[in-house]
């Protein structure tokens, strides 16, 4: 017999999270999620995303053995943007058994009809800095520490429930390239042209100081017309300063300033966390952050984290000075690689910058729908 359940207890939202580290044991290509970070993520007081949406999780237990997850999160910035009654499923995680999914999903699909929701898709989280997309290509490469992987049946199992392909994310691996000379020249003429200049700070938390908002202003214009993003409000901008601060090195960062200082375009990648988090499960202590600083300091792959530019400045060719800083560091570095993270499939803008390097194409992540 399938019971599903409503997290209401401390307890309940311990074994929440720490399903599908159960369910993924002995999986090399799975990466937890920070434990701390991701119990913090649904409670109110230490998620600042939670003023903005409502969220209810759901346990489905089997012969009282947990044996599925899922969650459900209304967005109101989301819904406020598009004019649409939509509710998000996340953190989906379940056996191979199609009673247990349709479980999950009736629990989750009833109480958005009880909000006055019409839609349901998803995974997609908080907001588009969050785990989203469900993998359906590349089930034998690691995930990335800001990815969620999962088993191949799980495409099958929404499926089943009626759950339909909204949209798809591409993501790429891309290796040492000596930057064509053509880049090397232009660079330099676009920063010229438009007096611009990149910022040489060396100090981190001068450089989080002096930009971290002005981040966020070109990540809000730049990313607002994409699927699924919300406005990133200052409360959740504060929040995530403080959780990735100690990942971020301005060994990896490229800030482009105009001639009053003002932000016009960004690009920033972080060491890898897979392997580090992977080893101790995702608990920093009592050991688990020793692993993590050691990966920081001596990154073997790198993590693409984001790029932006200014609305009015893209088209002008400040997308080939990042990628010629991201080309010099890459190799002046010794990186094995670099992945790209979450590329929109219909997004040819973006995916055409990573021509300059050598790259494959090896992941794919869906997004799915259902009206209801």
């Amino acid at each position: 017999m399938i019971e599903v359940i409503e997290v209401k207890t401390k307890r309940q939202l311990k074994q929440f999270v720490d399903f599908p580290t159960k369910l993924y044991r002995g999986v090399k290509e799975y990466v937890h999620p920070l434990r701390g970070d991701e119990i913090n993520n649904f409670i109110p007081k230490k998620n600042a995303s939670l003023e903005d949406c409502e969220v209810k999780l759901f346990l489905a237990k089997k012969d009282g053995k947990i044996v599925g997850r899922i969650a459900g999160i209304i967005q109101h910035l989301f819904n406020e943007k598009t004019g649409e009654k939509r509710c998000r499923f996340s953190r989906f995680d379940s056996i191979d058994d199609s009673e247990v999914a349709k479980a999950l999903f009736v629990a989750c699909e009833t109480w958005a009809k009880e909000q006055g929701m019409d839609i349901v898709h998803g995974p997609l989280g908080f907001n588009d800095l969050d785990r989203e997309g469900m993998l359906i290509e590349g089930f034998d490469e690691l995930s990335t520490f800001e990815e969620q992987y999962n088993f191949p049946y799980y495409q099958r199992l929404l499926e089943e429930n009626g759950y339909i392909k909204e949209t798809d994310w591409v993501e790429y691996k891309i290796f040492p390239t000596d930057v064509d000379p053509r880049a090397e020249r232009l660079w330099k003429v676009v920063l010229d042209r438009y007096k611009l200049r990149i910022d040489e700070s060396k100090n981190t938390r001068q450089l989080i100081k002096k930009y971290g908002d002005q981040v966020f202003d070109v990540i809000n214009e730049a990313y607002a017309p994409l699927h699924g993003t919300v406005p990133i409000t200052e409360k959740v901008k504060a929040q995530i300063l403080k959780q990735f601060g100690l990942v971020i090195s301005t060994k990896y960062f490229i800030t482009i300033v105009d001639k009053e200082d003002k932000l016009v375009a960004f690009g920033f990648a972080m060491p890898s966390l897979s392997k580090a988090v992977q080893k101790c499960e995702g608990r920093l202590f009592p050991f688990g952050w020793i692993k993590v600083l050691k990966a920081i300091k001596k990154p073997e792959i790198l993590d693409l984290a984001l790029v932006g530019i200014r609305p009015n400045w893209q088209g002008k060719g400040l997308t080939a000075v990042i990628m010629r800083f991201m080309a010099n560091v890459i190799k002046d570095n010794k990186i094995k690689y670099c992945e790209t993270n979450l590329n929109l499939e219909d997004n040819i803008k973006i995916q055409q910058q990573w021509e300059m390097f050598e790259h494959s194409q090896h992941k794919r992540r869906r997004c799915f729908i259902k009206h209801i």
